[in-house]
């Protein structure tokens, strides 16, 4: 039976427990994403007793940023800023991954400057998004390569690819915002390819012993949508080309939907999930206390925690549970 200070292996890296601090986007990169010292600090605290950090969401080209102080791996320049980040970590004894994103549909012209794109022309926002043509796809999939490649000489430890939360890769997932009717729309067949074939590339890039992690947006919660049944099969697909952990959360609904409430929300999304493949799942949601975290991890309903708000709150929230447990 494990517990949530039992160690635990990501492909070749060994996590000294199974504390996993959620990507969040704290808004601490410079205007064009480069690492700033006040970002460095922000992971530097909270790295004591983690098993793992992820970085915020980090996009892979311009038209790809959600958000001002973003950060940023579209270019060779920001390499030596983020290889300055990982040491950073490291020198906390703590591993650190990277989390790669394009923002699709959900960006905005006010933001990054152009119309946005996405798989389909539906208004979101207010903003109608421009269609990807297939040669664009083709060169998004090379685009995250590239950043991969990127991610591997800033020495990070694990990188992750953000399939959630209603970015470009969750909005290829769902029927609600891919209309396409080309091979990478229809059915859900057509509609995993392209994440697909960004996990392949990134595969590829980084070779086969390098932890490699997908957030898959699981459900949508609103009809018509992505549901946990299509995310199974997805899920399944994902392990088939080398994804070596799932970190279940939200599909178009987000990290923090309003229907979901209490601690570990998306537990019971992260636990069918685990019933369906053989790889490695991280759960999470809303989790606050040590006893949920290990709860969870004692029940073999996750691998894995991901926690996000506790830490904002508490820094050192791995380091003082450990403390909490080992006095009883």
């Amino acid at each position: 039976m494990a517990r949530l200070f039992d160690s635990i292996k990501i492909n070749s890296l060994e996590l000294r427990n199974r504390i996993l601090m959620a990507p969040m986007s704290m808004g601490y990169a410079e205007g064009k994403g480069y690492v700033t010292d006040r970002l460095i600090k922000h992971y530097v605290d909270r790295a004591d007793g983690t098993g793992i950090i992820i970085t915020g969401h980090t996009y892979i080209e311009p038209a790809g940023k959600f958000n001002n102080g973003q950060l940023g791996i579209f270019s060779n320049e920001h390499v030596s800023g983020l290889k300055k980040l990982s040491k950073a970590v490291h020198d906390k004894n703590t591993p650190i991954g990277i989390q790669i994103s394009h923002a699709g549909g959900a960006a905005s012209s006010r933001i990054m400057g152009e119309t946005p794109v996405a798989p389909s022309s539906i208004t979101r926002e207010k903003e109608t998004p421009r269609e990807l043509t297939q040669s664009q796809i083709e060169s998004l999939v090379q685009k995250f390569g590239r950043a991969a490649e990127r991610a591997l000489t800033a020495e990070f430890d694990l990188i992750e690819i953000h399939g959630a939360h209603g970015f470009l890769l969750n909005q290829f997932v769902s029927p609600l915002t891919n209309k396409r009717e080309d091979e990478y729309g229809g059915s859900l067949e057509n509609r995993i390819r392209f994440p697909l074939k960004v996990a392949t590339r990134i595969r590829e890039v980084v070779g086969k012993n390098f932890p490699l992690e997908y957030r898959l947006g699981s459900d949508d919660l609103t009809p018509g949508g992505i549901t946990l049944e299509d995310s199974k099969v997805f899920a399944k697909e994902l392990v088939r080309v080398g994804i070596d952990s799932l970190n279940v959360s939200g599909g178009l609904c987000g990290g923090r939907p309003s229907r979901l409430t209490g601690e570990g929300y998306f537990i019971p999304h992260a636990e069918t999930i685990k019933k369906a493949v053989n790889t490695i799942v991280i759960g999470g949601g809303g989790i606050i206390t040590l006893e949920y975290a290990d709860k969870v991890i004692k029940e073999n309903k996750v691998d894995m925690v991901f926690l996000g708000r506790a830490f904002l709150k508490e820094p050192k929230w791995a380091a003082n549970a450990k403390k909490k447990l080992q006095q009883g």
